[in-house]
């Protein structure tokens, strides 16, 4: 269901309840979609399972030997110096 803003602000019990009864509902400002309300059961089942980011980046695809050894050989040439 949609609800406009003042609507949802002036019956939010309501909008909670229905998100919790009949899933998540649509809050929208001057007829565009702006959020959704959504009942802790429904996030939560959103957000299992979910890596982080950080769990996603550091399991990203292992670096093959020779990639491994050209960052290695870069992180060792001295950089040029620079005056201020």
């Amino acid at each position: 269901m949609e609800w406009q803003l003042q609507d949802a602000k002036n019956r939010f019990s309501k909008l909670v309840q229905k998100a919790r009864d009949e899933g998540p509902q649509v809050v929208t400002l001057r007829g565009e979609r702006t959020a959704v309300v959504l009942s802790a059961r429904d996030y939560d089942a959103l957000r299992t399972g979910r890596p982080t980011l950080v769990d996603d980046l550091l399991g990203g695809p292992a670096w093959d030997d020779d990639l491994a050894g050209a960052a290695e050989a870069r992180a060792k040439i001295p950089s040029r110096s620079v005056t201020f």
